[in-house]
């Protein structure tokens, strides 16, 4: 292991929180192995839940806000959540150093995620931190204790947890680039199952958190690129 990662790079945040459902040990024991490339493994706390009986997302759900309540009851200032089919690539402890020189000065922000999908994202003055308006995943994240305490206060609305989140979206970051990722495991979620299949079949999750975040940080280039390919078209055509 890379002598620099080590716990005392995740020393700034308060409680670390990893969901796991009680009949998922291969996930554990895989999340476990994940946690020790990045120097958590022993700052982390499982949360065992069991799988809701009839609605999965409400399980989903109340489980991140009991991650939540633990962090509040603990006095944290900042709560990380992670769920155990993480898998982490790309870790920079300067990148994390970056993010937390932000985190500890910043007064406004609610959540920052170190890998999620977003709508659109726009630099800040710190080089590894992008401000962003949120979609959707809550595999990663850390949250400020007023915006967890706000959260805590909403009991399940039938609304999924990811929607919820991206109703809000005020003052929301992202490290920039991501380094954590859902990893191509079987979902638990039986009602998106079919869709779960197809993503495994191309490779998951990741390579979408990959392409999202790509285009969204070279977009111009990207339009450009298509623009030129339709003319090189039309200009074959003609």
């Amino acid at each position: 292991m890379n002598a620099k990662i080590t716990a005392k790079n995740w020393e700034f945040f308060d409680k670390i929180y990893c969901i796991s459902l009680d009949d998922r040990a291969d996930r554990r024991a895989e999340a476990k192995r994940q946690f020790g490339k990045i120097g958590l493994l022993e700052r982390v706390e499982f949360v065992i839940v069991k799988k809701h009986p009839y609605n999965i997302e409400q399980g989903i759900y109340e489980s991140h806000l009991i991650c939540m309540e633990k962090g509040i009851r603990a006095g944290a200032d900042t709560i990380v959540v992670f769920e155990d089919d993480i898998l982490f690539e790309r870790f920079s402890p300067a990148d994390l150093k970056n993010c937390i020189d932000f985190l500890s000065t910043d007064r406004h922000w609610n959540a920052l995620y170190f890998g999620c999908l977003v709508s659109d994202s726009k630099k800040t003055q710190h080089r590894s931190v992008l401000k962003v308006k949120y979609r959707c995943l809550t595999h990663a994240y850390v949250l400020s204790r007023k915006f967890a305490e706000l959260l805590v206060k909403k009991s399940w609305r039938e609304i999924p947890f990811d929607d919820w989140l991206c109703s809000l979206n005020d003052e929301f970051y992202a490290i920039y680039p991501s380094f954590a990722f859902q990893s191509n495991s079987r979902s638990d979620n039986i009602r998106f199952l079919p869709l779960d299949k197809f993503r495994r079949l191309f490779g998951g999750l990741r390579w979408l958190q990959k392409g999202n975040e790509l285009y969204h940080r070279r977009r111009t280039l990207v339009i450009l690129l298509h623009i030129v390919i339709i003319l090189l078209i039309l200009m074959l055509a003609l």
